[in-house]
């Protein structure tokens, strides 16, 4: 007897778990960090050259857009922390478990966006 198996995977179908897509995020956040490197060096080596250019600089990331920039890469670094702590027990055996695995995913969500939404609030 012959399997019948899909041609194609409707990915619109599929539904990860939480750890899956915690996991996921945290990959898109360690990229996303990775190519931000160049232009947070760049903002930072422009204002530490003069006062001028220091001036000309605050006046960039005081743009609105390019808060909401910046508060997008902190969240990728705080998602990525929390997350990368969260897989370094997983690395010790802490937390296999399905129930503790999902709740832990769940608690990297509530506590990056959290940390996000009052460090964004407070440098904005």
């Amino acid at each position: 007897m012959q399997k019948q198996r899909p041609k194609h995977l409707d990915l619109g179908k599929i539904r990860l778990p939480v750890p899956g897509i915690v996991s996921i995020m945290h990959r898109i956040s360690g990229v996303a960090l990775f190519f931000s490197l160049p232009l947070l060096i760049y903002l930072l080596s422009g204002s530490l050259s003069s006062a001028e250019t220091f001036d000309s600089y605050r006046a960039v990331v005081a743009h609105p857009l390019m808060k909401l920039i910046l508060i997008g890469f902190l969240w990728a670094f705080l998602h990525h922390a929390v997350a990368g702590i969260r897989f370094l027990f997983l690395d010790i055996h802490k937390g296999l478990e399905l129930q503790t695995a999902r709740a832990t995913a769940k608690l990297v969500l509530v506590v990056s966006l959290s940390l996000t939404v009052i460090l964004g609030a407070a440098l904005w």
